[in-house]
Protein backbone atom coordinates (compact mmCIF):
# COMPACT_ATOMS: atom_id res chain seq x y z
CA UNK A 1 0.00 0.00 0.00
CA UNK A 2 1.06 3.67 -0.63
CA UNK A 3 0.80 6.60 2.01
CA UNK A 4 -0.45 9.75 1.63
CA UNK A 5 -0.86 12.28 3.88
CA UNK A 6 -3.96 14.10 2.81
CA UNK A 7 -4.99 17.85 4.62
CA UNK A 8 -8.13 19.06 4.22
CA UNK A 9 -10.79 21.43 5.00
CA UNK A 10 -14.17 21.47 6.66
CA UNK A 11 -15.53 22.06 3.33
CA UNK A 12 -18.64 19.73 2.78
CA UNK A 13 -18.66 19.40 -0.55
CA UNK A 14 -15.34 18.61 -1.46
CA UNK A 15 -14.63 15.01 -2.25
CA UNK A 16 -12.51 14.46 0.57
CA UNK A 17 -15.34 13.15 3.01
CA UNK A 18 -16.75 11.06 0.64
CA UNK A 19 -13.37 9.32 -0.08
CA UNK A 20 -12.96 9.06 4.04
CA UNK A 21 -16.72 7.53 3.35
CA UNK A 22 -15.72 5.07 0.36
CA UNK A 23 -13.14 2.07 -0.05
CA UNK A 24 -12.04 3.81 -3.23
CA UNK A 25 -8.38 4.87 -2.51
CA UNK A 26 -7.97 1.53 -0.82
CA UNK A 27 -8.67 -0.49 -3.27
CA UNK A 28 -6.51 1.79 -5.66
CA UNK A 29 -3.81 0.77 -3.44
CA UNK A 30 -3.49 3.93 -0.95
CA UNK A 31 -3.50 4.08 2.72
CA UNK A 32 -4.47 7.98 3.50
CA UNK A 33 -4.14 9.59 6.60
CA UNK A 34 -6.57 12.41 6.99
CA UNK A 35 -5.68 15.76 8.77
CA UNK A 36 -8.33 18.58 9.15
CA UNK A 37 -6.73 22.21 9.47
CA UNK A 38 -8.51 25.34 10.27
CA UNK A 39 -7.99 27.64 6.59
CA UNK A 40 -5.95 27.63 3.24
CA UNK A 41 -3.02 29.29 4.92
CA UNK A 42 -2.83 26.25 7.74
CA UNK A 43 -2.85 23.65 4.86
CA UNK A 44 0.25 25.85 3.43
CA UNK A 45 2.18 25.84 6.18
CA UNK A 46 1.66 22.49 6.62
CA UNK A 47 2.81 21.26 2.75
CA UNK A 48 5.89 23.40 3.70
CA UNK A 49 6.84 21.92 6.95
CA UNK A 50 6.59 18.53 5.56
CA UNK A 51 3.60 17.61 6.99
CA UNK A 52 1.63 16.22 4.48
CA UNK A 53 1.62 15.16 0.58
CA UNK A 54 -1.54 16.72 -0.96
CA UNK A 55 -4.33 19.56 -0.15
CA UNK A 56 -7.82 20.53 -1.09
CA UNK A 57 -7.19 24.25 -0.89
CA UNK A 58 -8.30 27.55 -2.88
CA UNK A 59 -5.78 28.34 -5.05
CA UNK A 60 -4.77 31.95 -3.50
CA UNK A 61 -3.14 31.16 -0.52
CA UNK A 62 -1.42 28.27 -2.65
CA UNK A 63 0.28 31.03 -5.06
CA UNK A 64 0.99 32.84 -1.64
CA UNK A 65 3.07 29.73 -1.08
CA UNK A 66 4.65 29.02 -4.39
CA UNK A 67 5.68 32.73 -4.84
CA UNK A 68 7.90 32.63 -1.75
CA UNK A 69 9.15 29.58 -3.23
CA UNK A 70 7.28 26.54 -2.20
CA UNK A 71 7.43 23.42 -4.38
CA UNK A 72 3.70 22.89 -4.54
CA UNK A 73 1.39 22.62 -7.69
CA UNK A 74 -2.01 22.31 -8.56
CA UNK A 75 -2.57 18.72 -10.10
CA UNK A 76 -6.67 19.06 -10.53
CA UNK A 77 -9.66 20.90 -10.05
CA UNK A 78 -12.76 20.06 -7.96
CA UNK A 79 -15.36 22.91 -7.54
CA UNK A 80 -15.44 26.75 -9.20
CA UNK A 81 -17.14 29.83 -7.78
CA UNK A 82 -17.30 28.55 -4.38
CA UNK A 83 -17.70 32.00 -2.64
CA UNK A 84 -20.87 34.26 -2.01
CA UNK A 85 -21.41 37.61 0.26
CA UNK A 86 -24.32 36.65 2.70
CA UNK A 87 -26.36 38.71 5.42
CA UNK A 88 -29.45 38.69 7.02
CA UNK A 89 -32.78 38.46 5.86
CA UNK A 90 -33.10 42.86 6.39
CA UNK A 91 -30.65 43.17 3.25
CA UNK A 92 -31.53 43.52 -0.07
CA UNK A 93 -29.73 41.21 -2.68
CA UNK A 94 -28.40 42.38 -5.91
CA UNK A 95 -31.03 40.64 -7.56
CA UNK A 96 -33.15 43.18 -5.99
CA UNK A 97 -31.16 45.53 -6.10
CA UNK A 98 -30.48 45.90 -9.52
CA UNK A 99 -26.77 45.83 -9.35
CA UNK A 100 -23.36 44.48 -7.33
CA UNK A 101 -22.65 47.71 -6.62
CA UNK A 102 -25.75 49.00 -4.53
CA UNK A 103 -25.94 45.46 -3.09
CA UNK A 104 -22.42 46.41 -1.54
CA UNK A 105 -23.19 49.57 -0.55
CA UNK A 106 -25.59 48.74 2.03
CA UNK A 107 -22.52 47.65 4.20
CA UNK A 108 -20.83 51.09 3.42
CA UNK A 109 -19.32 51.67 7.19
CA UNK A 110 -20.17 48.47 8.61
CA UNK A 111 -18.08 44.95 8.53
CA UNK A 112 -18.25 41.83 6.45
CA UNK A 113 -16.79 38.90 7.97
CA UNK A 114 -14.47 36.08 6.05
CA UNK A 115 -12.16 33.49 6.94
CA UNK A 116 -8.18 33.57 7.25
CA UNK A 117 -6.38 36.44 5.82
CA UNK A 118 -4.94 34.73 2.61
CA UNK A 119 -7.80 32.55 2.13
CA UNK A 120 -9.69 32.72 -1.43
CA UNK A 121 -12.82 34.44 0.09
CA UNK A 122 -10.38 37.01 2.16
CA UNK A 123 -8.67 37.87 -1.35
CA UNK A 124 -12.25 38.09 -3.53
CA UNK A 125 -13.65 40.59 -1.15
CA UNK A 126 -11.17 42.63 -0.31
CA UNK A 127 -10.59 43.38 -3.93
CA UNK A 128 -14.20 43.69 -4.47
CA UNK A 129 -14.43 46.48 -1.46
CA UNK A 130 -11.25 47.82 -2.84
CA UNK A 131 -12.63 48.34 -6.27
CA UNK A 132 -15.73 49.63 -4.99
CA UNK A 133 -14.20 52.37 -3.38
CA UNK A 134 -16.36 51.59 -0.10
CA UNK A 135 -15.20 52.12 3.50
CA UNK A 136 -16.02 48.80 4.77
CA UNK A 137 -13.92 46.69 7.32
CA UNK A 138 -13.13 43.01 6.32
CA UNK A 139 -12.68 41.34 9.53
CA UNK A 140 -11.22 37.77 9.31
CA UNK A 141 -11.85 34.60 11.75
CA UNK A 142 -9.53 31.99 12.32
CA UNK A 143 -11.75 28.79 11.72
CA UNK A 144 -14.01 29.28 8.83
CA UNK A 145 -17.04 28.08 11.00
CA UNK A 146 -16.87 31.57 13.54
CA UNK A 147 -17.90 33.16 10.70
CA UNK A 148 -21.63 32.29 10.80
CA UNK A 149 -20.95 32.80 14.77
CA UNK A 150 -20.08 36.33 14.16
CA UNK A 151 -23.16 36.59 11.77
CA UNK A 152 -25.65 35.19 14.25
CA UNK A 153 -24.48 37.37 16.94
CA UNK A 154 -24.50 40.39 14.79
CA UNK A 155 -20.83 41.16 15.85
CA UNK A 156 -20.53 41.67 11.56
CA UNK A 157 -22.89 42.61 8.88
CA UNK A 158 -22.22 40.19 6.38
CA UNK A 159 -20.42 37.49 5.81
CA UNK A 160 -17.83 36.19 2.60
CA UNK A 161 -17.30 32.24 3.02
CA UNK A 162 -18.70 29.04 0.92
CA UNK A 163 -21.98 27.49 -0.51
CA UNK A 164 -21.91 25.93 3.15
CA UNK A 165 -22.22 29.51 4.85
CA UNK A 166 -24.94 29.99 2.83
CA UNK A 167 -26.36 27.47 3.98
CA UNK A 168 -25.81 28.13 7.63
CA UNK A 169 -26.97 31.47 7.59
CA UNK A 170 -29.95 30.56 6.16
CA UNK A 171 -30.59 27.98 8.82
CA UNK A 172 -29.72 29.61 11.28
CA UNK A 173 -29.39 33.44 11.49
CA UNK A 174 -32.54 34.03 8.92
CA UNK A 175 -29.93 34.65 6.06
CA UNK A 176 -29.78 35.10 2.09
CA UNK A 177 -27.60 35.25 -0.37
CA UNK A 178 -26.64 38.93 -1.47
CA UNK A 179 -23.97 38.29 -3.94
CA UNK A 180 -23.82 34.30 -5.75
CA UNK A 181 -20.62 32.94 -6.85
CA UNK A 182 -20.83 34.04 -10.35
CA UNK A 183 -21.21 37.73 -9.69
CA UNK A 184 -18.29 37.94 -7.28
CA UNK A 185 -15.82 36.09 -9.56
CA UNK A 186 -16.70 34.14 -12.54
CA UNK A 187 -15.23 30.91 -12.25
CA UNK A 188 -13.08 31.60 -9.55
CA UNK A 189 -11.25 28.35 -8.62
CA UNK A 190 -13.16 27.47 -4.64
CA UNK A 191 -10.83 24.48 -4.61
CA UNK A 192 -8.54 22.51 -6.60
CA UNK A 193 -5.97 19.60 -5.41
CA UNK A 194 -2.19 20.62 -4.88
CA UNK A 195 0.44 18.24 -4.34
CA UNK A 196 3.89 18.54 -3.24
CA UNK A 197 6.91 17.71 -5.50
CA UNK A 198 7.77 14.73 -3.81
CA UNK A 199 4.31 13.60 -4.77
CA UNK A 200 4.36 14.55 -8.40
CA UNK A 201 7.17 12.16 -8.59
CA UNK A 202 5.20 9.17 -7.44
CA UNK A 203 3.19 9.40 -10.58
CA UNK A 204 1.35 6.04 -10.11
CA UNK A 205 -0.29 7.22 -6.66
CA UNK A 206 -0.85 10.22 -7.28
CA UNK A 207 -2.64 9.38 -10.61
CA UNK A 208 -4.83 6.32 -8.46
CA UNK A 209 -5.94 9.37 -5.55
CA UNK A 210 -6.84 12.14 -8.98
CA UNK A 211 -8.94 9.07 -10.60
CA UNK A 212 -10.75 8.59 -7.01
CA UNK A 213 -10.95 12.15 -6.95
CA UNK A 214 -12.91 12.12 -9.70
CA UNK A 215 -15.39 9.72 -9.45
CA UNK A 216 -16.27 11.39 -6.10
CA UNK A 217 -16.63 14.50 -8.36
CA UNK A 218 -18.64 12.49 -10.75
CA UNK A 219 -20.74 11.42 -7.76
CA UNK A 220 -21.76 14.28 -6.59
CA UNK A 221 -22.97 15.35 -10.22
CA UNK A 222 -24.78 12.41 -10.54
CA UNK A 223 -26.33 11.30 -8.02
CA UNK A 224 -26.11 14.01 -5.19
CA UNK A 225 -28.02 12.25 -2.96
CA UNK A 226 -26.36 9.45 -2.18
CA UNK A 227 -23.14 11.87 -1.95
CA UNK A 228 -24.84 13.41 0.30
CA UNK A 229 -25.85 10.69 2.73
CA UNK A 230 -22.03 9.67 2.86
CA UNK A 231 -21.24 13.00 3.56
CA UNK A 232 -23.31 13.35 6.25
CA UNK A 233 -22.62 9.88 7.84
CA UNK A 234 -19.14 10.74 8.01
CA UNK A 235 -19.01 14.00 9.47
CA UNK A 236 -22.00 13.33 11.74
CA UNK A 237 -22.63 16.89 12.47
CA UNK A 238 -25.03 17.95 9.65
CA UNK A 239 -27.77 15.73 7.57
CA UNK A 240 -28.49 15.12 3.66
CA UNK A 241 -30.66 18.02 3.43
CA UNK A 242 -27.86 20.27 4.54
CA UNK A 243 -25.47 18.93 2.35
CA UNK A 244 -27.44 18.88 -0.46
CA UNK A 245 -28.31 22.45 0.21
CA UNK A 246 -24.28 23.07 -0.06
CA UNK A 247 -24.28 21.32 -3.81
CA UNK A 248 -26.93 23.07 -5.35
CA UNK A 249 -25.83 26.93 -4.26
CA UNK A 250 -23.23 26.66 -6.45
CA UNK A 251 -23.34 23.37 -8.63
CA UNK A 252 -20.09 22.85 -10.24
CA UNK A 253 -18.38 20.04 -9.48
CA UNK A 254 -15.43 18.93 -11.77
CA UNK A 255 -11.99 17.51 -11.21
CA UNK A 256 -10.07 18.66 -14.35
CA UNK A 257 -8.25 22.09 -15.33
CA UNK A 258 -9.93 23.85 -18.08
CA UNK A 259 -8.76 26.79 -19.68
CA UNK A 260 -11.17 29.11 -18.04
CA UNK A 261 -10.48 27.30 -14.45
CA UNK A 262 -6.54 28.20 -14.80
CA UNK A 263 -6.98 31.77 -16.46
CA UNK A 264 -9.16 32.48 -13.40
CA UNK A 265 -6.51 31.58 -11.34
CA UNK A 266 -3.95 33.19 -12.61
CA UNK A 267 -5.90 36.45 -12.18
CA UNK A 268 -5.51 36.26 -8.58
CA UNK A 269 -1.74 36.54 -8.86
CA UNK A 270 -2.00 40.20 -9.86
CA UNK A 271 -5.05 40.62 -7.52
CA UNK A 272 -2.84 39.36 -4.70
CA UNK A 273 0.30 41.60 -6.22
CA UNK A 274 -1.93 44.93 -5.88
CA UNK A 275 -3.23 43.29 -2.26
CA UNK A 276 0.30 43.07 -1.14
CA UNK A 277 -0.20 39.52 -0.33
CA UNK A 278 2.88 38.36 -2.83
CA UNK A 279 5.96 40.04 -3.99
CA UNK A 280 6.55 38.68 -7.41
CA UNK A 281 4.06 36.97 -9.95
CA UNK A 282 4.48 33.34 -10.45
CA UNK A 283 4.35 32.00 -14.08
CA UNK A 284 1.65 29.67 -15.40
CA UNK A 285 4.05 26.58 -14.73
CA UNK A 286 4.74 27.25 -11.50
CA UNK A 287 1.03 26.84 -10.01
CA UNK A 288 -0.71 24.40 -12.30
CA UNK A 289 1.27 20.89 -13.45
CA UNK A 290 -1.81 19.10 -15.80
CA UNK A 291 -0.43 15.76 -16.99
CA UNK A 292 -1.33 13.86 -13.96
CA UNK A 293 -5.06 14.60 -14.60
CA UNK A 294 -5.47 15.06 -18.54
CA UNK A 295 -4.22 11.31 -18.13
CA UNK A 296 -7.19 10.87 -15.68
CA UNK A 297 -9.55 13.15 -17.07
CA UNK A 298 -8.52 13.62 -20.80
CA UNK A 299 -12.72 14.77 -21.85
CA UNK A 300 -14.45 17.77 -21.80
CA UNK A 301 -14.81 19.76 -18.49
CA UNK A 302 -18.14 19.07 -16.35
CA UNK A 303 -18.34 22.34 -14.31
CA UNK A 304 -20.99 23.65 -16.10
CA UNK A 305 -22.88 20.71 -16.49
CA UNK A 306 -25.38 20.93 -13.10
CA UNK A 307 -26.49 18.33 -10.79
CA UNK A 308 -28.99 15.31 -11.44
CA UNK A 309 -31.35 15.68 -8.53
Amino acid sequence: MEHLRIGHLSTFYHTAFILMGRDSLTKAGIEASWTLFPTGPDLVKALSGGEIDLAYIGLPPAMIGISKGLDIRCVAGGHIEGTVLVATGKYRSAAELGSENEALAQFDGGVIGCPARGSIHDIIIRDLVARAGFDIEVRNYGWADFVLAALQDGEIEAAAGTPALAAGARRFAGGKIILPSHLLWPWNPSYGIVATGSLRDRGPTLAAFLRSHEDACELIRNDPRSAARIVARVTGIVDEAYVLECYGISPKYCASLPGPYIDSAMRFAGTLHRLGYISRLPELPEVFDTRFIDQVHPGPAHYLGGLRL
